[in-house]
């Protein structure tokens, strides 16, 4: 139980990897401010947790409307008192498209879901950790953006991947003289729902032939991770286990990653 008397924030917590980090924590200690985009899968995640005898609160929110996330994440913080973690996971995989078929407005809420969102999170938490005087983010990135270019039509998912290691990367320096610290964890293959938010089109024509050798994920010969896999290294992360690494970004993808790196 490393993470009892700690409070925790996961966005994007209804399903995948952000429900196994909100049930690995609460698992660990932390009472859990569980966030999500629809209010069904917000209630199963804080039902889970409570069945599990763990405390949680439900959070329902739109992360691309400012006024209504921030509504949102305050009245999590006030049920609890406090903020200690804070796991920036919600996003899409948008639409991946040739770049000269990607339409403006797709272009758009990719960046605004995925990398604005982001921007949100922290600049609604940051505050609450500041006062704190301690904290630990998680932003959830991808090996799409940070070592891996080969996806056809990723264009925006990969931009606002990579952007995502960069924030991390700077966030990490500025907060660390607050004893906040940053990490960025980038999943590769993961079996979760993310792909009922993907619409691909043309993607032979963005893409360019990439060989593997037999099993594209070396280490599990070509089977997916979970989001158990990823919640372990976060779980670890926000701990006092983890209390010298920042701006660290651990990719977590069986080797994939390294086929084509």
């Amino acid at each position: 139980m490393d993470l009892q008397e700690k409070v925790a924030l996961v966005t994007g917590a209804g399903s995948g990897i952000g429900k196994a980090c909100a049930l690995r924590l609460a698992a660990d200690g932390a009472r859990v401010i569980v966030h999500a985009h629809k209010e069904d899968e917000t209630h199963a995640t804080v039902e889970a947790i409570e069945q599990a005898g763990g405390e949680a609160f439900g959070i329902t929110a739109d992360l691309r409307d400012d006024k209504g996330f921030k509504a949102a994440i305050e009245g999590g913080i006030a049920m609890f008192g406090q903020l200690d973690i804070v796991v920036a996971n919600a996003g899409i995989n948008g639409v991946w498209a040739p770049i000269d078929e990607l339409q403006p407005d797709e272009w758009d809420n990719t960046l605004n879901t995925n990398l604005r969102g982001t921007y949100l999170t922290l600049h609604y938490t940051v505050p609450h950790l500041k006062r704190a005087g301690r904290g630990s983010i998680i932003i959830i990135s991808s090996i799409n953006g940070t070592r891996v270019f080969s996806h056809g039509g990723a264009s925006a998912y990969s931009t606002t991947k990579g952007g995502l290691l960069a924030l991390g990367q700077m966030v990490a320096l500025e907060l660390a003289k607050h004893k906040i610290r940053v990490n960025v964890v980038c999943p590769g293959k993961i079996e979760s729902s993310i792909d009922e938010n993907t619409n691909a089109r043309s993607g032979g024509e963005a893409s360019e032939p990439a060989d593997y050798p037999e099993g594209k994920i070396p280490l599990t010969d070509g089977k997916a991770g979970t989001g158990d896999d990823i919640a372990e290294m976060v779980a670890f992360l926000v701990s006092e286990r983890a209390r010298y690494i920042t701006g660290t970004p651990v990719w977590i993808d069986g080797g994939q990653s390294l086929l084509v790196g």
